[in-house]
């Protein structure tokens, strides 16, 4: 499932190349018919995200509230005055200027909503490192009063939004703390680190189009960041995630894997003991 810093640099691209702009809406698979054509003809104002949802605000109190799950894709192509491309494949919403073109295929949600169903979206998840001034100690409270483990709690989009499988893994290894400790036991200390961290990774993998979690390849992307250069992709390669049974990267002992929230979790059980 794309983890928050898809959806905010999908929030990004889509303000770029449709606000201020009034683009033809139209449902070419069927299914959102009757929310495309209230979205039709109106002027998008700004695209914006809160964890996995994405929200875009057209004039006249009318919000598109997409949440891609586990397939949806939202790719966003320029024209440049060409003919308008065909359509590819299951597409269930589709924004169309001279300049740009939109479609989304197999999103879980896509919904036409109100500001008052905006809201209560967004009061009922945790907050986003990578919105402007996250509250951590809303997520730290929601943490410490918990029996569930860090690994369940990492998850929760109502603890903590935006974070998925692979930040859930990476951050839990980078800290060398126990997945299945539960969250009334992890030492605040260890939270603040992990918070701070999180808080730094998800806009390096914004800026990188990535996620970024080794050493060297984070290290890299500060540098360029620091010197407003933009951050180029490398190969994807990860501390634990997807590398069960793999020599742990600092102990060589194997990577273990285990269903965890519903989704696959990967630790070192020897390096990763802490509360």
């Amino acid at each position: 499932m794309p983890e928050g810093h898809t959806l905010h640099g999908l929030a990004r691209d889509l303000s770029a190349a449709f606000a201020g702009t009034t683009p033809q809406v139209t449902s070419p698979q069927g299914k959102f018919a009757e929310g495309a054509a209230l979205l039709d003809g109106r002027k998008v104002l700004e695209a914006s995200a809160w964890g996995k949802h994405l929200f875009v605000e057209f004039e006249a109190d009318a919000w598109l509230h997409v949440h891609l799950g586990l397939i949806g894709k939202f790719s966003i192509l320029p024209r440049a005055g060409e003919a308008v491309p065909p359509v590819q494949g299951q597409v269930r919403l589709r924004l169309l200027t001279d300049d740009h073109v939109a479609d989304l295929r197999g999103p879980n949600l896509c919904a036409v909503v109100t500001p008052e169903h905006v809201e209560g979206v967004t009061a009922r998840l945790g907050p986003d490192p990578l919105r402007p001034d996250p509250d951590s100690e809303t997520a730290w409270k929601r943490v410490s009063r918990s029996n569930r483990s860090i690994a369940e709690l990492l998850m929760d989009q109502s603890v903590v939004a935006g974070i998925g499988n692979v930040y859930r893994c990476e951050l839990l290894y980078r800290h060398r703390v126990d997945p299945f400790r539960p969250g009334r036991e992890i030492r605040r200390a260890t939270w603040d680190a992990m918070w701070r961290d999180i808080c730094d990774l998800m806009p390096l993998g914004l800026a990188a189009g990535q996620i970024l979690t080794m050493p060297d390849q984070v290290e890299e992307a500060r540098t360029a960041l620091a010197a407003g250069d933009p951050v180029v992709p490398g190969e994807r390669r990860y501390l634990v995630y997807r590398r069960a049974q793999e020599p742990c990267r600092v102990c060589s002992s194997r990577v273990r894997t285990q269903v965890v929230a519903g989704r696959n979790l990967f630790w070192c059980g020897r390096c990763q003991r802490r509360r």
